[in-house]
């Protein structure tokens, strides 16, 4: 069977290269957009995953971690005296504007953890380490916001809030979503150069005691301590997700450019296979007319299908792939997990085998005898 479909699919090489062409083009659409999609995700989720394996407090009323309301240092007192909390790590997150040396200016959130463990930040180093935030005037950036602070090298001056600090450091791909480019110092100089109340955090980490349970923890913070909630960073991280997702088009967006790239692909490969199958027409024909049936000619025109999805798989998806390493060198990163593929797969296996129903009802519907007619 795989024989004589590629001996149909060699017989017109220009309309068997349309056919594969429209599947790649689809597949690496959708590897585009959801990799895009997934960068975001990531993005938005990130300053909890980074922070795993400590009960998150924040204000009652938060479910995005990306937007926090401020918190009384006094909630933080209160939470270290409950029987099962082990420390308690207050953390601030603050909007701040900064000017550089060749007069660029550009804004980003300060992420202030406090020493010597700096629990909440910095995340992803590069060149530097928590240690270097100590220094008079250290902040941490990102290697991949370089250029968008003023070609900002380690070492070099610049100002917040008209305020002298210096760059003691590099991360490497620390993204957050709606806060703009991050910078990390300690919990006092993030305070001091954003103008926050001395009085203020953006949230609490906790860490239970030893031998705890996590949810005991949960529980005695929710149901002692007003105007604060405690999540597990698995639901935080989830809420926030839906958080975004549900008050702002991406998910709309995206799911519509995808949904157009593999309804584009399912026509544009239903159109070759059903041109492709009309050339043919006496040689499907000639099959019938010698005992081949109706079931035997779908699965030849299938396993040309088939075969396509496969080539335009392995092709378009080495594009995605490509495209995630081109961008990623301006500090978009993502990666494609292993869900994915599985589904990216089963996506091409669609569009090829749903295009190819327009030539099979063609050809079912075509009566031996008629060409051989005239």
């Amino acid at each position: 069977m795989f024989r004589i479909a590629f001996k149909f699919i060699r017989y017109d090489v220009a309309k068997s290269l349309g056919a594969l062409a429209g599947i790649v083009i689809s597949v690496f659409l959708v590897g585009q957009q959801a990799g895009i999609f997934i960068f975001l995700t990531d993005a938005m989720r990130s300053i909890v995953d980074n922070n795993k394996g400590y009960i998150w407090v924040t204000d009652e009323t938060t479910t995005n971690a990306n937007q926090l309301s401020q918190l009384d240092v006094r909630k933080g007192y209160e939470i270290g005296s409950l029987p099962g909390v082990e420390r308690v790590y207050p953390v601030v997150i603050a909007g701040a504007g900064a000017k550089f040396a060749n007069g660029t200016t550009s804004g980003f959130s300060l992420i202030g953890s406090e020493a010597p463990a700096f629990v909440g930040g910095p995340w992803r180093l590069y060149t530097a380490k928590p240690a270097d935030m100590i220094p008079e005037g250290a902040l941490i950036t990102d290697f991949y916001d370089a250029k968008a602070l003023g070609g900002l090298k380690p070492g070099d001056y610049f100002e917040v809030n008209g305020k002298k600090v210096y760059n003691a450091g590099l991360t490497r791909g620390a993204r957050s979503f709606g806060g703009g480019l991050l910078a990390f110092t300690t919990i006092e100089r993030a305070r001091y150069l954003a103008n926050v109340p001395t009085n203020k955090v953006s949230f609490y980490l906790v860490k239970p005691k030893t031998g705890v349970l996590e949810a005991t923890v949960i529980r005695q913070i929710n149901q002692s301590i007003t105007g604060v909630r405690a999540w597990n960073a698995d639901d935080l991280s989830q809420v926030t997700v839906k958080t975004v997702l549900a008050t702002n088009g991406i998910a709309a967006s995206f799911g519509s450019l995808i949904g157009f790239a593999v309804i584009s692909g399912l026509v544009i490969i239903g159109l070759t296979l059903y041109s492709a199958a009309i050339d043919r027409i006496k040689d499907y024909g000639t099959l019938k007319a010698i005992g081949a049936t109706n079931g035997y000619v779908s699965r030849l025109i299938l396993t040309q299908a088939l075969l396509f999805a496969v080539v335009g798989y392995v092709v378009g998806r080495g594009l995605a792939e490509a495209f995630r390493l081109g961008i990623a060198q301006s500090g978009t990163l993502f990666f494609f997990p292993i869900w994915f593929e599985y589904a990216l797969f089963v996506i091409t296996l669609v569009i090829s085998l749903g295009g190819s129903v327009f030539a099979i009802r063609r050809i079912n519907s075509l009566e031996p005898a008629t060409v051989f007619r005239g």
